[in-house]
């Protein structure tokens, strides 16, 4: 009964919210085109940074732990491969630093959250400063960097394009086929799925999750398993942050800032708890999706940013009231 609310719930919110828009804009009579196959693919690459970055932070909140150095950790790295290819260095190359930088960023967390015992939210608190300094280091250009243009290749940019060429699921008709930016984010799902709920790993950490004093008591390695979700997390943190390097060509060290409330946002959304112990990379996907439906929706009603932040604010705090109350229910012995 858990694994059903946890999967349709996020999924069937999702779908309320964008039945909610197509009625609006049907009454309203805007022509913003939300429902359609053009407005799919543009929500579709406008979320593949969140969505990779929500990855990693859906294995931090199921642990019961919290990353609020997310959004700088994945703008430091953004800047770091920028730097590599302002110095020639090949594509494949600044990519691969910079999702090992992000690894780092994830080690120096989970070994002092992890090894000292110290509470998430205040070294993460530090360590998203520490950062963001560290990327303004970088750059050493008032916090951005640009590359030569010719350093990045066209099939960098495809990652986030909305009407990408070549068709990369050419036979998909008439789903809407994306950057490949979104199928690599897919692909990404699968396997921290597959990791969360078919290896020891997985079950370890929803364990840790759960309650880490018993998980200790079972024979569960958790510090070492506590920096491994932080490692993973950041790796996919600095994967993430690449994507500025294709959407925005530049390295930029202030992008991140408040990008972290969003990826915690999407995972809450789908269902995550910030008490641990419960999450699923479906309803992290639902949740990022909600996300970009909720701005594509409101730019297409033509309404005003402010109340896109209002409805996003609502939804984050029912998220929350539903799982006090799944919380609750569970609790009593229902099932």
């Amino acid at each position: 009964m858990k694994r059903l609310l946890s999967l349709f719930g996020p999924m069937l919110a999702l779908l309320i919210v964008v039945v909610v828009f197509a009625i609006a804009e049907w009454i309203t009579g805007t022509e913003g085109n939300f429902a359609s196959i053009s407005s799919a693919r543009l929500v579709g690459v406008q979320s593949v940074k969140i969505g990779i970055a929500a990855l990693g932070m859906t294995l931090i909140i199921i642990s019961g732990g919290i990353d609020l150095s997310a959004g700088t950790a994945a703008a430091m790295c953004g800047c770091v491969a920028a730097v590599l290819l302002d110095h020639g260095y090949s594509i494949y190359f600044a990519v691969f630093v910079a999702v090992v930088s992000g690894a780092a960023c994830g080690l120096f967390n989970g070994v002092l959250i992890a090894s000292l015992r110290l509470v998430p939210f205040i070294i993460t608190l530090g360590s998203m400063t520490i950062f963001m300094g560290i990327g303004k280091f970088l750059c050493d250009q008032g916090g951005t960097i640009t590359p030569p243009r010719e350093t990045i290749p066209d099939w960098l940019r495809a990652m986030v394009t909305q009407y990408p060429d070549p068709m990369w699921i050419p036979y998909a008709y008439p789903l809407p086929n994306f950057g490949w930016g979104v199928w690599l984010a897919l692909l990404l799902s699968i396997l921290v799925a597959v990791g969360l709920h078919k290896t020891v790993f997985g079950r370890h950490v929803f364990a840790i999750g759960s309650s880490e004093a018993t998980a200790r008591l079972c024979g569960v390695r958790v510090t070492q398993t506590k920096i491994l979700v932080y490692v993973i997390a950041g790796a996919l943190f600095g994967l993430a942050g690449c994507v500025d390097i294709a959407r925005l060509e530049k390295g930029d060290a202030t992008a991140g800032m408040g990008l972290e409330l969003e990826i915690i946002a999407a995972v809450v959304i789908g269902g995550g708890s910030l008490l641990g112990g419960r999450g699923s990379i479906v309803g992290t996907l639902c949740g990022v999706v909600i996300m970009g439906v909720i701005n594509l929706g409101c730019t297409a009603l033509e309404l005003e940013n402010q109340v896109e932040n209002i409805l996003l604010g609502v939804i984050i705090i029912g998220a929350v009231y539903v799982d006090r109350l799944r919380s609750v229910r569970f609790s009593g012995g229902e099932s």
